[in-house]
């Protein structure tokens, strides 16, 4: 154990040269996954424009089309219950490795993931490339670091690297798939970690850029900045954004509940709903099928009045429903910026007709909100800000586009709804208590336990338990938290847990039992990887909670 211990330590001292390495290697293996992966989805896109051309009015084809969704859903199904990690999003499965919670294994979930999200768009159903994009992504770190036989923590690290990757690569928004990554998936960083997902999301932009091409994601024609004095206008979007965020949580939380609630539905019954739902769509609305990166075309260039508006924002957010609570392999962020979009044209139109706004700034709200549905839903608005401006390419929106995030931001939480992919990852979490999937065993405490207090202890008493791989943790010490302003020896510090450094103003101090804590101190934990989520959740609350 001194031995395994020793080695870590001496490692981790390596981190920020070996992360930048690993990290260009994981982007650009990564970067091809993903890229492969677009060019998948693009053929998929186009052929099921080109298959629903051609049985429109043809009943006999139509139900061979209908015969061949059926069999989508069945081979779907069939990889769901082969592999449950592919199921949904893909990003709280990522969060929740990282963290400690659960694990993957790479080797499955990149060709079932794959697969899966490629029929699925084929089918039409309402779901987007980006969350399978960074599961991807995730899993390529993932599998250069067991071909290069590292240890849990650099594993972690290359986790990241590869989400922030798969994002990059997905969207073409390199700064969007880094600050993602610390934000949503590591939920923290450091200089060593911030450089080298960098490295990787540079890389994989790069990568996909020269053989794809430089075009942003969407062609917006920001002619006009709009002026301060509709700025009014901007507050009342963001609450707007706040409640139908929240509305749009609760929404996609109850159709998974919903459809677990009937005994006869399984993972292929589930799937086959959503399918043939996608089949009836296309032959009376197609416009919301796959995506919808059409529909931002058609609003942008004002082809779509205030009722077809709503009336398709209506059709798609229930669809994105259907298609998601499925447990379809597919993500909901492309999905929710088109919603996001379709708000803010309406709102605009609205706007225009009764407040005197120059319809030239319908664009501009557009993109606005798709920020702020993005924020009040994820609760990233430093992402949502830096995403849209990439995938946009305009970068003279920023106040308005910081107002709106931050309006949103505040009604959703004041709303306390909770952050859509922390929700997802707390039913995953639940779902695996049944065992519905692998789950790290260690990271939770009986309540009688806790009760007893039996998972704490004093600094005296650290220790690691013997077995399993070592992890190493950083924690950043927040102002008014428990740990400021008291000593090491006068916290009441998680079982099975090593305190093993602490950095000050770029200076690493060897800590003792009466060494006093201060804000912004930087702790590095070691624990073994069986309590590594368990003890996460502990030493998060510590240095973020004040008592």
């Amino acid at each position: 154990m001194k031995k395994d211990t020793s080695h870590t330590l001496k490692r981790a001292q390596r981190f920020p040269v070996i992360l930048i390495g690993e990290g260009l290697l994981v982007g650009a293996v990564s970067g091809l996954i993903v890229m492969f992966y677009r060019i998948a989805l693009t053929y998929a896109g186009q052929w099921l424009n080109e298959i629903l051309g051609y049985i429109k009015g043809h009943p006999v084809r139509i139900i061979g089309w209908f015969v061949v969704l059926l069999l989508l859903a069945v081979v779907v199904g069939r990889l769901v219950k082969w592999e449950p990690m592919i199921s949904g999003s893909g990003i709280p499965q990522v969060e929740g490795e990282v963290l400690g919670k659960l694990t993957q294994d790479w080797k499955r979930v990149l060709p079932a993931k794959f697969i899966g999200g490629f029929l699925c768009l084929f089918g039409g159903l309402s779901l987007g490339r980006e969350g399978p994009s960074i599961q991807l992504g995730a899993m390529g770190g993932q599998g250069v670091s067991r071909l290069l036989d590292r240890g849990k923590t650099e594993e972690r690290y290359l986790m990241t690297c590869g989400a922030s990757a798969g994002l990059a690569a997905a969207f073409h928004a390199p700064l969007a798939g880094m600050m993602f990554a610390l934000e949503e998936i590591h939920k923290g960083f450091s200089v060593s970690l911030l450089v080298s997902v960098m490295t990787s999301s540079v890389t994989a932009d790069y990568i996909c850029s020269y053989i794809m091409g430089i075009d942003p994601v969407f062609q917006f024609k920001l002619d006009h900045v709009l002026p301060q004095n509709h700025y009014w206008l901007l507050l009342l979007l963001g609450v707007l954004l706040g409640l139908m965020g929240t509305l749009y949580n609760k929404v996609m939380i109850k159709a998974q509940e919903l459809y677990k609630k009937p005994k006869w539905l399984n993972e292929t019954t589930r799937l086959v709903i959503a399918f043939l739902s996608a089949g009836v769509l296309g032959l009376v609305m197609p416009s919301v099928l796959g995506s919808g990166g059409d529909l931002i075309v058609s609003l942008i260039g004002g082809e779509m009045v205030l009722g077809l508006v709503i009336l398709t924002f209506v059709v798609k957010f229930l669809f994105s429903a259907v298609s998601f609570g499925s447990g379809a392999p597919g993500g909901i962020f492309f999905p929710l910026l088109i919603l996001g979009a379709l708000i803010g044209g309406a709102f605009a139109m609205t706007a225009s007709e009764f407040s005197g706004l120059d319809p030239v700034y319908v664009n501009n709200f557009v993109l606005l909100s798709m920020a702020g549905f993005f924020t009040a839903i994820v609760r990233a608005p430093i992402t949502g800000i830096i995403l849209l401006f990439e995938m946009s390419g305009s970068v003279s929106q920023m106040l308005s586009l910081a107002i709106v995030s931050v309006a949103a931001y505040i009604t959703a939480t004041l709303l306390r709804s909770e952050p859509i992919y922390e929700s997802l990852l707390n039913r995953l979490l639940g779902g695996q208590q049944k065992g519905a999937v692998r789950i790290n065993n260690g990271e939770r405490r009986s309540e009688s336990e806790k009760s007893a207090g039996t998972d704490t202890g004093k600094s005296s008493g650290y220790s690691t338990s013997a077995g399993g791989q070592k992890v190493l943790s950083e924690y950043v010490i927040m102002s008014g938290s428990v740990l400021e302003e008291r000593t090491v020896m006068e916290i009441h510090w998680p079982k099975n847990c090593l305190l093993v450094a602490l950095e000050r103003d770029g200076k690493e101090l060897i800590p003792r039992g009466k060494t006093k804590l201060m804000a912004g101190d930087r702790l590095t934990v070691m624990t073994d990887e069986r309590d590594a989520g368990y003890i996460h959740d502990k030493l998060e609350n510590l240095c973020y909670t004040s008592f």
